[in-house]
C-alpha cells in the first residue's frame, strides 16, 4: 500500500458499498469498528434497520461504553419499508425526513470524523429522498469527515460524487438451498 506522499494528501472520503450481494452493511461497520479502534468518532446512522434487536445494537453499546471510544448508532426508521411496487407508507416518509435532518446535522457538525449512512441508497431508490439533498450536503460536508453510503442500487450522482465505490456481488448464498438467516452472521 503506497504511503502518504504528503499531509495535504489527506482528506475526508465518501465511500459507497453498493450492489446485490450480502456485506454491504457489514463492511461499512467493519471500516467503523477500525475507526473508532484508531480514536476516530464514529457515528452510525441506520435507516430503514429498527424494529427488531439485532447483533450490532449490542456491539455498539458495548463500545460505546469503553473509555476512549466514541461509536454511536442510531437507528432512524421502523424496519424495512415499501416491499414490491407498494406506495411507502406516510409515517415511513416522515421517519426518514426526520432521519435525515439528524444525518445532515451531524455531517456538517464537525463533531464526527466518520459517519455511516446505512441503508440510505434504499432510501434514495425508493424515491423516500432526493439525492440532490444527499448529494448537497455531501459537497459541503467537513474536509476530514468520512462518509459510508450503503445499500442496493447506488444513485449515478453519489457514484460520481464518492471517491471509492464497491459493488457486492452474489455468487451464491444458502439462502438459496433453503438455510434462513443466521444470528451473528446475517443479524
Amino acid at each position: 500500500m503506497a504511503q502518504e506522499s504528503a499531509e495535504g494528501s489527506r482528506k475526508g472520503l465518501i465511500l459507497i458499498n453498493t450492489g446485490a450481494g450480502k456485506g454491504k452493511t457489514t463492511a461499512a461497520l467493519g471500516t467503523a469498528l477500525r475507526a473508532a479502534g484508531n480514536g476516530l468518532r464514529v457515528l452510525v446512522l441506520q435507516f430503514l434497520k429498527g424494529s427488531w434487536h439485532y447483533g450490532e445494537l449490542e456491539s455498539a453499546a458495548a463500545l460505546h461504553a469503553l473509555e476512549g471510544f466514541t461509536y454511536e448508532l442510531r437507528k432512524l426508521g421502523r424496519g424495512f419499508v415499501k416491499v414490491g411496487g407498494a406506495e411507502a407508507d406516510p409515517e415511513d416518509l416522515r421517519m426518514v425526513e426526520e432521519g435525515w435532518a439528524q444525518a445532515e446535522a451531524a455531517i456538517l457538525s464537525g463533531e464526527w470524523d466518520l459517519i455511516v449512512l446505512d441503508e440510505i441508497n434504499y432510501v434514495i431508490g425508493y424515491k423516500m429522498l432526493a439525492p440532490e439533498r444527499v448529494a448537497d450536503v455531501l459537497r459541503r460536508k467537513p474536509e476530514m469527515l468520512h462518509v459510508i453510503l450503503t445499500g442496493r442500487n447506488a444513485h449515478p450522482l453519489l457514484v460520481e460524487l464518492a471517491d471509492t465505490v464497491t459493488e457486492m456481488r452474489e455468487i451464491k448464498h444458502a439462502y438459496q438451498k433453503g438455510i434462513l438467516a443466521q444470528r451473528g452472521i446475517e443479524f
